[in-house]
């Protein structure tokens, strides 16, 4: 049974909006706008799978100005009845209760499991996923216990946004420029960690982001494993037709 005989769900990932400026975010932003019109028609669902915003963190009555065109769209797709899914990243891990409130958007912390068309599904943003990485790993840890957001929330938010921004940036420049290839399935944390699962229970798709280079690697003869890649460099994005996962590129 075909669950959305003539639709399709899309997964895309890693817009890092903010960033490297203002001129050329703005760029990016509105080619994800006009992406998200392109397929507006033919979505049954949408996933976005973390790290939209290079920093994102929501005060009580403030949030970071600015991406107004996406986040509107996210409001029209919305309304217009198409659900749309966002996985926090390790970027925007700091998200709430605006997304849920404002743009009838559902945020989620960790991987969720789907399954459509009889196709299981394993999806997440990937951070702190698979062996290593054990620094980012704690890290991850203080940046989620509620004391430490509190505490970090009583900082005036043009500090606080521009000491988060800053740090931001220094994330991304210590692991994002040299990755830029296939490391081979014994060095891509992702691959081990998706075949440890594989070990338990079988799943048709792993679906994540994170990594920032496209990848669409067959862990088995019915299971594969795909990276969004990111739409900073390479403007990929994945969509399941109701038969098979196929990842692509968009041009405007």
């Amino acid at each position: 049974m075909n669950d959305f005989p003539d639709k399709k769900i899309f997964f895309l990932s890693d817009f890092h909006l903010g960033v490297p400026d203002y001129t050329s975010s703005l760029i990016r932003e509105k080619i994800i706008v006009a992406f998200l019109n392109s397929i507006q028609s033919e979505a049954s669902q949408i996933f976005i799978m973390g790290d939209i915003f290079d920093f994102w963190y929501e005060y009580k009555t403030v949030v970071p100005k600015g991406y107004t065109r996406l986040l509107g769209k996210l409001a029209e797709l919305t309304d217009a009845g198409i659900p749309v899914h966002v996985f926090v990243g390790n970027h925007d891990m700091w998200m709430k209760d605006y997304f849920q409130k404002e743009l009838n958007v559902p945020v989620y912390f960790e991987p969720k499991v789907y399954e459509w068309n009889g196709k299981s599904f394993y999806i997440g943003h990937g951070d702190g996923l698979g062996p290593g990485d054990y620094g980012y790993k704690f890290i991850k840890k203080i940046f989620r216990n509620r004391l430490f957001q509190w505490l970090f929330g009583q900082i005036h938010p043009t500090r606080g946004i521009g000491l988060a921004n800053y740090l931001s940036r220094k994330s991304r420049a210590k692991t994002g420029s040299d990755e830029n290839h296939f490391l081979g399935a014994e060095n891509e944390w992702l691959i081990v960690y998706a075949k440890e699962l594989l070990a338990e229970r079988h799943y048709d798709y792993f679906i994540f982001g994170h990594r920032h280079f496209p990848i669409d690697f067959v862990l088995q003869e019915s299971s594969r494993y795909i990276n969004l890649g990111d739409w900073i460099q390479y403007f990929t994005y994945a969509v399941f037709d109701g038969t098979t996962v196929a990842l692509k590129k968009w041009e405007e």
